[in-house]
């Protein structure tokens, strides 16, 4: 048996002893030690930015619980900034982008990202959750996918229909692409940056691509996934990666041809059936419902 961490290596297509055990959203709102220092910096963005906070958090569950994963706490607009989109996260409202992207001229001055020069902070938590946790635990890093994250930057804000980047979607398309493309490469250069700084594995987030109808996913969601996936690859291709969308089971197959190497499937999916679906080649993790949290100690 290897001594890499439980979760690393069934990601990579080992079999285990048992299935690994981690939350998506561990760090955070459920624990009162959390809450406590979430009184104390009130601050989204100085939480998730200032390596010494975001390392204590992102090491609360791990100290309680000792799960097989420990994520990095952190948010999928933390690259934005650095390539010429500020936001804040303003509580119980959500990311504020301010002003959002809608023009031609707006997209053609962002710039590619430099993690080294914008997101220094990154290297220091990976590096120091790796020390922490050895090889009892798999640190995994996080990045936004591109049509969730032009959805943010788009909108605005948080949004219920979407009715804007659907609007240039469908009437602006040619604008929409340029936006997405710069974005991918972007979050390609972050996911690297991940894997250099010390994650094992990195799970994309492409959150409001399940708003999407299966063929506008296959127009711009799946070929900007896969433009970030081959990149990692390309550089990094023992690196497992994860796709996560919400509310995913009428694109379920197509999330298999982005070239993750899991699916991370929400609750309302049978676990059974998404094996079935994707193929026996493709892993697949996730499906309890939150809302089981709330249950009794014996059915948890």
């Amino acid at each position: 048996m290897s001594d890499l961490p439980l979760l690393l290596r069934v990601a990579r297509g080992e079999n285990s002893e048992r299935p690994p055990v981690w939350m998506m959203r561990q760090a955070g709102r459920y624990m009162k030690i959390y809450r406590d220092l979430r009184d104390k910096h009130p601050s989204f963005r100085e939480r998730s930015e200032n390596p010494d906070l975001a390392i204590e958090i992102s090491l609360q569950p791990w100290n309680a619980f000792q799960p097989d994963g420990v994520i990095m706490f952190s948010d999928i607009l933390t690259p934005l900034p650095g390539m010429g989109i500020p936001f804040d996260i303003v509580e119980s409202k959500g990311p504020i982008i301010e002003p959002p992207i809608r023009s031609l001229a707006q997209i053609e001055a962002l710039h590619t990202l430099d993690p080294e020069e914008s997101l220094p902070f990154i290297k220091k938590i990976l590096g120091t959750l790796r020390q922490e946790v050895g090889n009892k635990s798999t640190v995994l890093g996080f990045v936004g996918s591109p049509w969730t994250l032009a959805a943010y930057a788009i909108e605005g804000k948080s949004s219920k229909n979407y009715s804007i980047i659907k609007g240039m979607a469908f009437s602006k398309p040619d604008i929409l692409h340029k936006l997405l493309g710069k974005i991918a490469d972007s979050i390609a250069i972050y996911v690297r940056y991940q894997i250099d700084c010390g994650a094992q594995i990195v799970q994309l987030f492409d959150s409001w691509a399940g708003q999407l109808t299966p063929q506008d996913y296959d127009t711009f969601a799946l070929p900007y996934q896969k433009r970030v996936i081959d990149q990692v690859k390309q550089t990094h291709p023992d690196t497992p990666l994860i796709l996560y969308i919400s509310g995913s089971a009428g694109v379920l197959e197509r999330m298999g041809r982005s070239g993750v190497d899991i699916v991370s499937v929400d609750w309302t999916m049978d676990m059974a059936q998404a094996r079935q679906r994707l193929g026996k080649d493709m892993k697949v993790q996730g499906n309890i419902d939150p809302g089981v949290l709330f249950g009794s100690h014996d059915f948890i």
